[in-house]
């Protein structure tokens, strides 16, 4: 009897090696709902993988007022269609002088030349280098967005900060793309 309990008990008893395949099934399960959530109804970018565009480099600076308009492509030619697939990253808890980077993609998926007119962003301590401002068909820029937690004394607090592009896709003329970050004392 007490044979049979033991081995009954070793057959129920779970693995190191069947924890670690639930603990991967779970940790992947939800990495795939947050990136589903996060893409806010955007397409997924495919794009070949040596399709960055490094044609005119453009960087973005805290301004807030506004610029020229857009040129837009007249409706009968073909269109651009902008897609960013991460618009929001929290970089988490970070130090009162900690500089942290992220890197976005930003893809290209429409048939008309798209070019990136203007970026800016919503607080000066918050920067962005974007590796092209003409994006041709099927390729990408990377955006590199930094935010300075030192820049501004804030201590205690939760930040939100926004990079806004603005570019000649009619149906998104302007994308954003914001950070969050909580500065501890």
């Amino acid at each position: 009897m007490q044979r049979g309990l033991h081995q009954e008990a070793q057959r129920k008893r779970l693995t190191a090696p069947r924890i670690a395949l639930i603990g991967l099934v779970l940790v992947g399960s939800a990495s795939w709902l947050l990136w589903n959530r996060s893409q806010g109804g955007q397409a997924a970018i495919d794009y070949d993988s040596l399709g960055n565009s490094y044609d005119q480099p453009i960087q973005a600076v805290h301004e807030m007022e506004s610029g020229s308009s857009i040129a837009f492509l007249s409706e009968s030619d073909p269109q651009p269609e902008l897609k960013i697939k991460e618009r929001f990253y929290n970089f988490g808890v970070l130090g009162p002088t900690d500089i942290v980077t992220r890197a976005f993609v930003i893809a290209y998926s429409g048939d008309g030349p798209l070019t990136i007119r203007r970026v800016y962003t919503t607080c000066g301590c918050t920067s962005a280098d974007i590796t092209s401002a003409h994006i041709p068909p099927r390729k990408v820029a990377i955006v590199s967005l930094h935010l300075d937690a030192g820049f501004y004394d804030v201590r205690g607090q939760t930040v939100r900060r926004g990079l806004i592009i603005e570019n000649n896709d009619r149906k998104r003329s302007s994308m954003e793309i914001w950070d969050q970050a909580t500065v501890h004392n």
